[in-house]
């Protein structure tokens, strides 16, 4: 039996050392007025939105997107979103800033009065806004003996998307929506982390940026 039981054991670690991380996504997106060089002007992210009671994960949202773009499109100039806060602070935007994002989601519009002078106090002519729609981590079984779960697939699904406005004509210029699924086989009790889905997500939403 314990001879039996190794040999399980050992099958198990050997699957779930040639198991490989799983990524399927899907993704739509809309240029607009978004014309290559264009960022080149600036990008700075506002507070992000969730319908998700996920308000604590809004500004870690922020900071992993704003880390993959400088990665990724180091020739956009970005300004993260505490340095757009602590501006429009400075600038005695507060209370206007946050009419502005009550506003939004009623109407899914920025006021451009509001908009423009956002744009100027953090000398970016655009402003990105992410709205995390979906975020979801799961564990099933995979293989099992004697009432243990020896390897298990862990994964996470996540639906994020990504608005670019114009602070100067207070229109839209790009809109993406990114959908994925991220798998993987494991003995561990690790899940996929949030971080791990946001960075993938992030970098297919940058990567189809003008």
């Amino acid at each position: 039996m314990q001879r039996y039981l190794l040999l399980i054991l050992a099958s198990a670690l050997v699957l779930s050392s040639c198991a490989s991380n799983q990524i399927y996504s899907s993704s739509r997106h809309t240029p607009l007025h978004l014309e290559a060089g264009m960022l080149s002007q600036g990008l700075a992210f506002l507070t992000p939105s969730t319908v998700l009671s996920k308000e604590e994960d809004k500004q870690t949202l922020a900071l992993l997107f704003s880390d993959v773009l400088a990665t990724e499109s180091p020739n956009i100039p970005r300004v993260t979103l505490p340095d757009t806060l602590s501006a429009i602070n400075q600038s005695g935007l507060a209370h206007d800033y946050q009419k502005m994002l009550a506003d939004y989601q009623d109407t899914g519009i920025f006021e451009h009065r509001v908009l423009y002078r956002v744009g100027v106090s953090v000398g970016a002519r655009y402003l990105a806004q992410l709205k995390l729609a979906d975020f979801d981590q799961t564990t099933q079984g995979r293989f099992s003996a004697f009432g243990l779960r020896l390897f298990q697939t862990k994964q996470a699904n996540i639906r994020l998307f990504l608005q670019i406005w114009d602070s100067h004509s207070g229109t839209i210029v790009w809109e993406g929506v990114e959908e994925l699924n991220y798998a993987y086989d494991t003995g561990s009790e690790r899940p996929v982390s949030f971080r791990t889905v946001v960075e993938e997500t992030a970098k297919r939403l940058i990567q189809r940026l003008p």
